[in-house]
């Protein structure tokens, strides 16, 4: 007898406007236990406004939520006892110590002195801030606020985690230590719903992504699957004379020739099977080939074509 495990977050026809100003027009998710989502969207997406609804931060309008099991209008005591919120502007308060600022937290949570100092050690050691502990936060670099952050939200042990924009403003190795941090969460079998600004990040990280685009989500899956959507894969060929490119380009009438460059440009989906059928028309035509790369569509290829927007440091 098999079991089907609850999903850690079920949504169904959510909406919420604003006024006269749709927000959320019809949401449908679904979040597997222990996995990352990542909803990726331009601003004013509405990505803020589902996490709060989700997080008991907001009401909706229409439609069905789950977190957990619970339904955070109805249950909100219930969700906020499973869940761990790191919104996009820090909650430390910088006038406290890393060590205060945790207590602060258990406190809050009713947790008591003692196991209130067990998690706020624990926290400490797992983002790497024992040593930083008794300094005042105002002192701490970005990516140690950040950390910092994130323990915060998981003092009440949460199942499920919401991370609003998690690295915005981190500088590049801040970034890869915060994304080692929550891969260690997802490994522990915690479940991540992640907004973020960085495409790099959602490929990274992420189970499965959602685009969201004017209130609506218009693609869905894994990054590989996403990538799919988007047309432009391409292989490129250069050669050492025209003599070479011209007969490459005969050998492949589907090819695209950059004579300034010597280069050939073939439509391909990167697979094994193309390059090495590729390659086959050239040993048959006795070509040499001087360089060769593979381009396939990423995630910036796929937020431009779903969305419109120029996604290359785009703010999603």
């Amino acid at each position: 007898m098999t079991t089907t495990l609850q999903p850690a977050i079920e949504v169904s026809g959510l909406t919420k406007s604003f006024g006269e100003h749709p927000v959320l027009r019809g949401i449908d998710v679904n979040v597997p236990a222990g996995t990352v989502f990542s909803l990726l969207g331009p601003n004013g997406a509405g990505k803020t406004t589902m996490v709060r609804i989700l997080a008991t931060l907001g009401r909706l309008d229409g439609g069905q939520v789950r977190v957990g099991g619970f339904d955070p209008i109805r249950q909100p005591d219930e969700v906020r006892g499973i869940i761990g919120v790191t919104g996009q502007y820090s909650a430390v308060d910088p006038v406290l110590t890393g060590e205060e600022n945790l207590r602060m937290v258990g406190r809050l949570l009713h947790l008591g002195g003692a196991e209130t100092a067990r998690r706020a050690t624990r926290l400490l050691k797992q983002f790497d801030l024992t040593e930083a502990a008794r300094k005042r936060t105002g002192s701490y670099s970005g990516g140690m606020v950040r950390r910092l952050d994130l323990a915060m939200s998981l003092m009440g042990d949460p199942s499920i985690v919401f991370l609003d924009e998690p690295t915005t403003g981190l500088d590049p190795r801040s970034r890869r230590e915060l994304w080692s941090f929550i891969r260690d969460l997802v490994n522990g079998g915690v479940t991540i719903f992640l907004t973020t600004q960085y495409l790099e990040e959602a490929d990274q990280l992420a189970d499965r992504i959602a685009v969201l685009d004017d209130g609506r989500i218009v693609a869905e899956g894994t990054a590989d699957e996403l990538k799919k959507l988007v047309p432009g894969g391409h292989i490129r060929i250069g050669f050492a004379d025209e003599r070479g490119l011209a007969a490459a380009a005969r050998a492949v009438p589907a090819a695209e020739a950059d004579l300034e460059q010597l280069i050939l440009q073939i439509p391909s989906d990167g697979s094994v099977g193309d390059i090495r059928r590729l390659l086959g028309h050239f040993d048959d035509h006795d070509l040499t080939i001087g360089q060769l790369a593979i381009h396939t569509p990423d995630l910036d290829d796929v937020f431009f074509a779903l969305t419109g927007n120029t996604s290359k440091g785009a703010q999603l």
